[in-house]
């Protein structure tokens, strides 16, 4: 699975065209443009929506974030790049692309805990979404990756709406019977519900393995049994802290403490306290823990608990220092890779352009940060490809929804389900 995952950010000036922001949110927001991944066979695209966003948001400089071992990719875009952007090579580790690490990689700011990139100012994008910015049409296709135990493993152009199980069979169907499907990335997936699973805007790939395959015995765990094994066999070795991404830019969260506070919690609030900004990256569940734990789900289950009790970090930003060894404790992908059992799969695959043409989509109306949309078609009436079918309710966060083919709807229930 080769991923596509050039990543800008945008360095803003003191003054802002507040018209020229207003007018690109307008687009975005027409269109449906969400966060998405990008591609190397688009960089005149991609830097056309770069200056773009620049010119709107007052960025006085762009910094393209690429990971060092793509040299393809940084020989095909140097010459194209102009004197205000520039190519910052990054290290092949895991997390590279999560936006605290890389607005800390490319600027050294380190974005302070619950806060966003604008925060340090910066501002942070991907590429499939810059070029959908450049496109300035509805968002309908999606760039997902299929890998794992696929017979051809390759990166497809998908209508948004289409089955899952679709989407492997034109990558040459799975090579594994049973198996097993993990949407998203290895580290932050989630199991597949099924095969008739749709894809979303948001979707960024799809990996297949053999049911009985460790990584996949870990995503099928049960709470329960996280909770007996974690308060029965933590050697309380803290090695969770330590390799934790988060925690070496100098956060409060510490979740060997978290683990303590599940098996022993004479003072719960407290050890809670360092899991409000975990970031659920999860290297601590599936790397860094040498019992193979899950500090990951024991924290994001104390952050939740945290909130509700009205928890929260008292600290200044002004205050937070990176750790000494936080250039020295990143994980090499290579590394992680074997330790999850995935080096024996053909990782690398061509790019096929030609849109999937599926005969039904099923578009969900919750595909994004923000409400539920709220469809805009009825039953029976005829779309067409890149009609709006559904948009946010008055004054909701949230994202336009097109149609991916044309045809007719024939159901609306949490998804627009549309038959060509």
């Amino acid at each position: 699975m080769r991923p596509l995952i050039p990543v800008f950010w945008l360095e803003r000036e003191c003054q802002e065209n507040e018209r020229s922001q207003n007018s690109l949110s307008d687009s975005i927001e027409q269109n449906g443009v969400v966060g998405a991944g990008g591609a190397l066979h688009y960089g005149a695209e991609m830097l056309a929506g770069l200056r773009t966003a620049m010119e709107r948001v007052g960025a006085r400089r762009g910094v393209i974030g690429v990971k060092e071992k793509y040299e393809d990719v940084i020989q095909a875009l140097a010459p194209r790049v102009p004197q205000d952007v520039e190519i910052t090579p990054l290290r092949d580790v895991y997390p590279a692309g999560d936006e605290f690490i890389l607005v800390f990689d490319v600027t050294g700011r380190v974005i302070p805990p619950g806060g966003l990139p604008l925060d340090v100012g910066v501002v942070v994008s991907n590429v499939e979404t810059l070029i959908n910015i450049a496109r300035n049409r509805p968002v309908t296709h999606k760039y997902l990756t299929v890998a794992g135990a696929v017979a051809e493993p390759v990166t497809l152009y998908v209508p948004v709406g289409m089955a899952i199980g679709e989407v492997i069979a034109a990558a040459g169907g799975a090579t594994a019977s049973p198996f097993e499907v993990l949407v998203g990335g290895a580290m932050m997936a989630h199991l597949a519900r099924g095969l008739e699973e749709p894809v979303t805007k948001t979707t960024g790939g799809l990996i297949v393995l053999p049911r009985e395959h460790a990584l996949i015995r870990r995503y099928l765990r049960s709470w329960p049994a996280m909770d007996r094994i974690g308060k029965s066999a933590c050697d309380q070795c803290s090695f969770c802290t330590e390799l934790c991404p988060r925690y070496l830019l100098g956060h409060p969260i510490e979740p060997h403490n978290a683990m303590r506070a599940l098996g022993f919690a004479p003072d719960k609030d407290r050890l809670m306290m360092g899991t409000l900004y975990c970031c659920e990256c999860n290297l601590c569940s599936l790397f860094s823990c040498p019992e193979d734990l899950d500090p990951k789900e024991v924290c994001a289950r104390d952050k939740t608990l945290a909130r509700e009790r009205g928890l929260g970090w008292q600290g200044r930003a002004e205050d937070l220092r990176p750790h000494p060894l936080v250039n020295q404790r990143r994980i090499p992908t290579h590394r992680l890779m074997a330790k999850l059992g995935l080096t024996g799969f053909r990782n690398v695959g061509p790019l096929e352009d030609r849109p999937l043409a599926p005969r039904r989509v099923a578009i969900p109306l919750k595909q994004h940060v923000g409400a539920p949309c709220v469809a805009t078609v009825r039953t029976g009436e005829s779309v067409r490809a890149g009609d709006l079918i559904a948009s946010p309710p008055a004054g909701k966060l949230g994202a336009n929804i097109h149609a991916s083919i044309s045809g007719r709807v024939r159901e609306i229930d949490g998804a627009v389900v549309i038959e060509a």
